[in-house]
């Protein structure tokens, strides 16, 4: 058995998991695999892989062009870059692993709290030998709008109530009952992007969900509002919010997630004003990765001993 984890960028996954006790060869590849020659290269004769996210895709045609694939395990229970359909017509099983619920939320507030208070601007400021020129703004009394409420952007709202945000959301199938039992009011979608002073985006994608912040919505933002995204980049119209921020119609975004990923160097988000960045980092986190990886080698012992574990297919 010949075992590939992908997408190590921080050459760390060997820590998390006691891989040895698997008795097999491993190989931790750093870099990403940018198509389907590079995919089927590296992972020629692998009868395991182990997949982070959605980093690589899985699709039809890199099934067939890895012949010795048996079984790909993906951390987390839900992957849209593997084709289910084409693992099971080529004969690979899929496992998951469980996701902490707690790591997204967490870095989603950093986002917003760098983005009031201008935090990166005033720290490369310090560092260059400067002082205070910004002005913050204030989080209390001011309404948050989470676009999405389910058990991520549950949490960031929780959060949101004890900041003392008036907080408002909105899905296409949001039950008001639920959203009035964690304290927050159903709104629908233009007046929460209307009213919103942050909009913070944890939403599923899918072909329904794809560019659910639209044009529209955005140009509903008042100019003092900030857009937040830390679910999946194809969720937000990212040429409309380009727009918005050098137009100076909305007041900011930070964004952890992106339509392609690694971010191209030349992509003209990293030179958007009022922005704050960061590199998918929102499940990555020394728990979650323990969770991941630990669960990712029971996976494979599970399955080498014809009991598998967390099926996806």
């Amino acid at each position: 058995m010949r075992i590939a984890v992908l997408d190590d960028y921080q050459q760390v996954a060997h820590r998390y998991a006691d891989w040895a006790g698997l008795g097999a060869p491993i190989v931790f590849l750093e870099e990403p695999l940018p198509d389907d020659d590079a995919v089927a290269a590296a992972l020629a004769g692998c009868d395991v892989v182990v997949a982070m996210r959605e980093r690589t895709a899985f699709t039809a045609e890199r099934f067939a062009r890895l012949p010795d694939l048996r079984l790909l395990v993906t951390t987390g229970r839900q992957n849209a870059a593997i084709d289910l359909a084409a693992a099971r017509a080529h004969g690979v099983v899929v496992c998951g692993t469980d996701s902490p619920a707690s790591a997204t939320p967490e870095l989603t507030w950093a986002l917003i709290l760098a983005l009031v208070r201008n935090v990166t601007e005033e720290d490369a400021r310090l560092r260059a030998g400067g002082w205070q020129r910004t002005v913050g703004a204030d989080l209390a009394g001011q309404r948050l709008g989470v676009v999405g409420l389910g058990r991520l952007g549950a949490q960031v709202a929780t959060i949101g109530a004890a900041f003392g945000m008036d907080v408002v959301a909105w899905s296409q199938h949001l039950d008001p009952d639920v959203a009035r039992g964690f304290g927050v009011t159903p709104l629908d979608k233009e007046d929460l992007f209307a009213t919103s002073d942050v909009v913070t985006v944890h939403y599923k994608l899918s072909e329904r969900s794809r560019g659910i912040v639209g044009r529209d919505d955005i140009a509903r933002m008042r100019p003092t509002a900030y857009l937040v995204n830390t679910s999946r980049g194809p969720l937000v119209d990212t040429a409309a919010l380009l727009e918005a921020l050098h137009a100076g119609t909305i007041a900011g975004a930070g964004l952890d997630v992106y339509d392609d990923e690694p971010l191209p160097a030349d992509h003209p988000l990293r030179s958007a004003p009022r922005t704050v960045l960061t590199p998918h980092l929102g499940y990555v986190t020394h728990g979650t990765y323990e969770v991941f990886y630990r669960q990712a080698v029971e996976d494979i012992t599970a399955w080498a001993g014809g009991r598998p574990l967390r099926l996806l297919t």
